[in-house]
């Protein structure tokens, strides 16, 4: 994971769950959210309570935030510079949370 979360420009970071707010709003809202002009140069995903080690990890970056599932990190350059916590997502209209990714890779990623 650090070499992973370590490299050079934007590692956008998703948190996982198997819950109903994961399926439903965040896994969609991530797979559209990166149809877009500007966006990270790496995508990861870490599964909370199934890949403990390498979830446990990730948020061991994500500085100043609470544990959160699902959740979304943007890293640039090793270092976290925006969260979209899980009471950003839960609740909200998948089409929300895309507008949250986009709005936060219009300000931190490079065009594609």
């Amino acid at each position: 994971m650090d070499e992973v979360l370590n490299r050079k420009g934007t590692t956008l970071v998703m948190v996982n769950s198997v819950c109903g707010c994961a399926g439903g709003i965040a896994r969609p809202a991530a797979a559209h959210s990166i149809h877009y002009d500007k966006r990270p140069d790496q995508l990861v995903t870490v599964f909370a309570g199934q890949d403990k080690a390498a979830t446990e990890k990730a948020r061991s970056y994500f500085e100043g935030y609470p544990p959160s599932s699902p959740s979304f990190a943007l890293l640039k350059d090793g270092k976290i510079v925006k969260m979209i916590e899980r009471h950003e997502i839960e609740g909200h209209e998948p089409m929300d949370v895309i507008t949250k990714l986009q709005e936060t890779f219009e300000e931190y990623c490079e065009e594609v």
